[in-house]
């Protein structure tokens, strides 16, 4: 488009893919721009637009699309902004894009990485069999911040974790041949590398033993502490 002409809206069209877009003619000259944006801006026949007006409509159309990327992301299932973030950036969006689009996408609630945190620290207790440090090593892999992870892992209670490590570790029990000591061993360490804790995954070796009618808690429990 030409420097420091006025440029009048000579027609509208809408089109057929993809959905919610309009091409907007200036005479010879066009421009297709979100619904969303065509009438923020109000481009309607016979409106006039500068060059910085249509720069500006550029710019919003591209933080339009960048959103309809990121909601498309987030359709599948729940993600961190440091995630979105990730995504756009993969799909070629600016950094202005990008950062105009979380702000978006947080203040609308879409993005909410407490909650997110929250949610995913407890299904990853229960429904998982996953201990505490894994899932802060989980988070931090999603981007979200240290207080917000702690504020997360907080919410999970001991003994959520520990009917959680116990489950597991129940199987793991049974399935474990040899004697005792064997299965004191293999079972402990099972459980931390699911990222429980030495002292919880002592509680549960204790438990286990008592159950399977096993004495000499004294000579394993320090490797656990």
């Amino acid at each position: 488009m030409p420097d420091n002409v006025d440029l009048t809206i000579t027609s509208v069209m809408l089109l057929k893919r993809p959905k919610f877009r309009y091409r907007i003619f200036f005479g010879q000259y066009a421009l297709d721009v979100h619904e969303d944006v065509m009438i923020k801006y109000r481009m309607i026949q016979g409106a006039v637009f500068t060059k910085s007006d249509l720069e500006e409509v550029v710019s919003a159309d591209e933080r339009q699309r960048g959103y309809a990327d990121a909601l498309l992301y987030l359709s599948r299932k729940p993600r961190t902004s440091h995630e979105i973030g990730v995504r756009l950036g993969e799909k070629g969006w600016s950094k202005d894009t990008i950062e105009k689009v979380l702000e978006r996408l947080i203040r609308e609630r879409f993005v909410d990485d407490a909650a997110y945190a929250q949610e995913w620290a407890g299904q990853r207790v229960k429904n998982r069999g996953k201990g505490k440090m894994w899932i802060r090593h989980e988070l931090r892999q999603k981007g979200v911040s240290k207080p917000l992870i702690e504020e997360a892992l907080n919410e999970v209670s001991e003994e959520d974790e520990f009917d959680s490590a116990l489950q597991i570790g129940v199987k793991k029990w049974k399935a474990t041949k040899g004697e005792p000591l064997e299965k004191r061993r293999k079972t402990g360490t099972f459980l931390m590398r699911r990222g429980y804790s030495g002292g919880l995954v002592s509680r549960v070796i204790s438990e286990l033993s008592r159950r399977d009618g096993v004495n000499g808690e004294e000579d394993w429990e320090e490797e656990y502490n």
